[in-house]
């Protein structure tokens, strides 16, 4: 098993133990694809769900440039509704799960078709 296997499996385990939500996990394997060499990087792999400018961060890279959002509150109060969901104990949640409930959540997965 390659170590993006290893990772997917990990987000997959995230998605059903964490989330519980079953996840899709053709789609999930392209939005770890889509996250590039970040998911092999510590501090790059998660995302600090306490820390505004990393949420900032998210929305701007990924929702407006990525999913091709506009800009509204709505953005952010998906950003908080994932990481609600993901679980605040939860200090940093895997990149790769919040860009994956972010996508379903709007309703973008037609980005990574």
């Amino acid at each position: 098993m390659s170590k993006r296997d290893e990772l997917i499996a990990k987000y997959a385990d995230d998605l059903r133990n964490k989330c519980k939500i079953e996840p899709d996990m053709a789609l999930l394997t392209k939005v770890t694809i889509g996250c590039g060499p970040a998911i092999y990087n510590a501090d790059s792999a998660t995302v600090a769900g306490t820390d505004p400018s990393e949420l900032e961060t998210v929305k701007k890279n990924f929702l407006m440039k990525k999913l091709g959002l506009a800009d509204s509150p709505a953005l952010m109060e998906a950003i908080n509704a994932v990481i609600n969901t993901y679980g605040k104990s939860e200090p940093r949640k895997h990149r790769a799960v919040v860009y994956y409930m972010l996508a379903k959540h709007f309703g973008k997965e037609s980005v990574y078709a």
